[in-house]
């Protein structure tokens, strides 16, 4: 039961003001919370797992390129394009040196092993595979033929103005095409440096030496994808596969074997 501050009469839970004084009744709010694009932004230093840049995301329209970008849509699509941009972008962050969107961005926590006090880890499981820029492409393929029906209706009614509208939505939708593809370039890089990552933790554990079978079982992958990713691997000196007298191609870490050895003839 709530009582007055000031004095002492008790308090109904959805009372403004004490009956008896006329004091205003304090009303504790709850924090808020923050959805979608802006919600990475306001959750405190976090890692861009593209660029490694630590710290807050800045606000979408912040960055001079995408400014640019807005007022030459503006001005070809009679604003229209331009407004739909902005209502899109408005309340995204990205990251201030990559311009990766904040919502990729992972949770950066203070060490705990001990180092230099400026020093950060990453959780792993945090971290999250950038876009796949589906919607970019998608929105690019669009722009590129709707662009080629201006132009070809401005070729068939003589409308130069046709043509030179449609010509900049075609560049436009190239770019944004493209800009999809090297998202999906991106993505598909993050994917195959985070299975990386676990072949290496697993080749420690198995003391240096891996099979695909081994790798496919643990990893939960198709044999042919657990092959492609250690071949991918192997470059001959920190990786470098053989096959056995059975058959068996086998795949060896130099680098853990020979840790390995180096302890146990340290400590004899």
């Amino acid at each position: 039961m709530m009582r007055c501050s000031t004095c002492g009469e008790r308090l109904s839970p959805d009372t403004d003001r004490c009956p008896t004084c006329g004091t205003a009744v304090p009303r504790a709010q709850a924090p808020a919370r923050l959805d979608g694009p802006m919600a990475g932004a306001m959750q405190g230093p976090q890692r861009c797992p593209r660029c490694g840049y630590q710290g807050q995301g800045v606000p979408y329209f912040s960055r001079t390129g995408h400014v640019g970008l807005l007022i030459g849509v503006s001005l070809f699509t009679y604003g229209l394009g331009g407004l739909a941009y902005w209502l899109a972008r408005r309340r995204h962050y990205i990251c201030p040196n990559c311009g990766l969107g904040w919502e990729h961005a992972a949770r950066a926590l203070p060490s705990s092993t001990g180092g230099r006090g400026g020093a950060v880890a990453l959780q792993e499981a945090d971290t999250p595979l950038p876009s796949g820029g589906v919607k970019r492409r998608v929105l690019g393929a669009a722009m590129i033929l709707f662009a080629s029906f201006l132009i070809m209706m401005g070729i068939i009614e003589v409308e130069a103005a046709a043509v030179i509208v449609g010509s900049v939505f075609g560049a436009g939708g190239s770019g944004m095409f493209f800009w999809g593809w090297k998202a999906l370039q991106e993505r598909r890089q993050a994917l195959t440096t985070g299975l990386q990552r676990k072949i290496l933790r697993l080749a420690t554990k198995r003391g240096g030496t891996l099979t695909v079978t081994e790798v496919a079982a643990d990893l939960n992958l198709s044999l042919p994808a657990a092959e492609k990713v250690l071949l991918q691997m192997d470059d001959g000196f920190r990786v470098r596969s053989d096959v056995t007298r059975d058959g068996i191609l086998l795949f060896e870490f130099p680098e853990v074997l020979h840790r390995k050895r180096l302890e146990s003839g340290g400590t004899a």
